[in-house]
This record gives structure tokens, C-alpha cells and sequence, in this order.
């Protein structure tokens, strides 16, 4: 069964840091793009940061200087390290991750991870 599994949020203070993971598992045979979204209560979901195979990265200009979104092809686990949090940065964060399974790339979701930013 492909799934993909975050683990890393919590509860941290404005300012403080919190590094989420990403794991994916299962029948996979390689994957594309990664990325991290997030959905605050009553918004929209939005994209946060997304990384290519190749490592090429793009930020949510709301992140930019304080998120860094990186992986390890070996494990296939994409990461994002969130500094200076702010309250505003409160949501669910959620992975997502285009994956080969079998003859067709298909879009993955995690179930999401609570990450709570008090002021």
C-alpha cells in the first residue's frame, strides 16, 4: 500500500522552530515533485513549498526566509524546517508527492499534521 506519512508537528511558541517529515512507502518506483501544503480553519489549502528530484525549490512568498524544504531520494522523505514561526502559520500542514506507481505517476496526499504557532 503507497502512502505518505507526516510526522513533526506540535504546539511551539511565536518564533520557535519545528521540522516536519514526510515519509513516503509502498510499491513506489520513483518521485517526482514534493511538496508541503497547508490549510488554516476556514481557508483554503495553500501551497507552502514544493522540491524537484533535482532539488530545485519554490516557496510561498508568506514563507520565504523562514521555511527551507529539502529531501532524501534514499529515503524518499522530504522535510521542511519552519523557523520564526508566527501564529499566522498555524494550520494543517499536509504533504503531497507525485509518485510512479506501477505504469502511471499519481498524486499522492498525507493525512496532515497539526502545527499550533501561540503568541
Amino acid at each position: 500500500q503507497v502512502q505518505l506519512v507526516e510526522s513533526g508537528g506540535g504546539l511551539v511558541q511565536a518564533g520557535g522552530s519545528l521540522r516536519l517529515s514526510c515519509a513516503a512507502s509502498g510499491s513506489i518506483f520513483s518521485i517526482g515533485v514534493m511538496g508541503w501544503y497547508r490549510q488554516a480553519p476556514g481557508k483554503q489549502r495553500e501551497l507552502v513549498a514544493r522540491i524537484t528530484s533535482g532539488g530545485s525549490t519554490n516557496y510561498a512568498d508568506s514563507v520565504k526566509g523562514r521555511f527551507t524544504i529539502s529531501r532524501d531520494n534514499a529515503k524518499n522523505t522530504v522535510y521542511l524546517q519552519m523557523n520564526s514561526l508566527k501564529p499566522e502559520d498555524t494550520a494543517v500542514y499536509y504533504c503531497n508527492a507525485d509518485l510512479l506507481v506501477g505504469p502511471r505517476v499519481m498524486d499522492y496526499w498525507g493525512k496532515g499534521t497539526l502545527v499550533t504557532v501561540s503568541s
